[in-house]
């Protein structure tokens, strides 16, 4: 059987504590589909990969942080070249005692080409 979805990387949700998370803390959960929106004016990181948590109740989209600047340069040359879809974001693990960069876990996986 051939796989729809390969593992690509593991990763903290960086700058936690100046974004939106805290405004959706209850609905976050390990599982949740979060999206990567690529931010190349990003003035602090040329390579800005945005972490987004669509409220589907509220019809909002929520900025709950970044992927790590030391982890983002791949996905942001696919993200440049039109691979918009090519990645699936889940909230592998949560642990809201840890200190803010390490309280959200990311999981990466790249989605089969349907072409």
């Amino acid at each position: 059987m051939e796989a729809k979805k390969k593992y690509f990387m593991d990763c903290h949700l960086a700058g936690r504590k100046y974004h939106d998370a805290d405004e959706v803390w209850d609905q976050l959960k390990v599982g949740t589909v979060v999206r990567l929106v690529r931010e190349a004016d990003n003035r602090y990181d040329p390579n800005a990969i945005a972490v987004v948590y669509d409220d589907r109740e509220q019809d909002e989209e929520f900025v709950l942080g970044y992927i790590p600047r030391d982890s983002n340069d791949q996905i942001a040359v696919l993200l440049d070249m039109g691979w918009t879809d090519i990645f699936e974001c889940r909230i592998s693990r949560i642990d809201p005692n840890a200190h803010y960069e390490q309280q959200i876990t990311l999981t990466v996986k790249v989605k089969k080409n349907r072409k």
